[in-house]
């Protein structure tokens, strides 16, 4: 079945700008050309430490088979990882999986 995995994320202070500009020129095109679905990325309207982003999986096997795409590369490894650590807490890092709803337009 179908899910989303919410990603919430706690911005180091001053480092909203270079969080967005990381996400949008780096992490999200790098992970969509893994095979990816990026459904959402938000930050906080008034509070520049929220960041909240989704992404859609049609099954546990692809989201196994993505995540090690994305995360076992040398690219991540490299180059992305490390600037994570110095944009956001690590510690703070929430994920929660969910399904839509019976009425939901993300079915």
């Amino acid at each position: 079945m179908p899910f989303y995995e919410l990603r919430q994320y706690v911005i180091r202070p001053g480092k909203m700008a270079e969080w967005i500009k990381c996400m949008e020129e780096e992490i999200i095109p790098f992970q969509v050309s893994k095979g990816m679905v990026i459904t959402g990325s938000f930050r906080g309207e008034t509070d520049d430490s929220v960041y909240v982003w989704m992404r859609r999986f049609e099954s546990e096997t692809e989201r196994e088979k993505l995540y090690a795409a994305v995360y076992q590369s040398d690219f991540w490894k490299n180059t992305i990882a490390p600037k994570v650590t110095e944009l956001i807490d690590r510690e703070a890092i929430k994920v929660q999986r969910i399904v839509p709803t019976r009425l939901s337009s993300a079915q």
